[in-house]
């Protein structure tokens, strides 16, 4: 609906959300309902809307926090497959207090209280920077 509502037609808007949802894995559950799918399959659905519109920016809120280890790995996959697909590749913004999750990013902020503390915090969280370490 959301897609129609933003000037696609009826089949185009469909043939958005195959797309989509095929990109995330889950091309065979067009038409399923969430009941019938498991919580990492819906945390993709989630994905895969977002992405639909071939927006430049996905925004992403914790998005593994009600997930298990290993669909939070297939997630973290997904966003990296997105940041480098050679078509419509898209750039991730995304929130997390996990630090083995934001320690895949190319790029961290530390907020604090609403603002910038750093714009690399690897050390902060005890994270090896890109270069392998301290410089001698």
């Amino acid at each position: 609906i959301a897609l129609e509502l933003s000037g696609l037609s009826s089949r185009e808007a469909d043939e958005a959300a195959k797309i989509a949802l095929s990109k995330v894995g889950l091309g065979d559950r067009m038409h399923h309902v969430p009941d019938q799918l498991s919580g990492g399959q819906q945390q993709r659905v989630a994905i895969a809307r977002a992405i639909a519109g071939n927006r430049p920016v996905l925004l992403a809120d914790e998005p593994t926090g009600n997930l298990d280890i290993a669909s939070g790995k297939e997630v973290l996959q997904l966003f990296k497959d997105l940041c480098h697909d050679e078509v419509n590749p898209i750039s991730i913004l995304m929130v997390t207090h996990d630090p083995d999750l934001a320690s895949n990013a190319d790029r961290m902020l530390l907020l604090n209280d609403g603002k910038t503390e750093a714009s690399d915090i690897r050390s902060a969280w005890g994270l090896e920077d890109e270069e392998g370490g301290e410089e001698e």
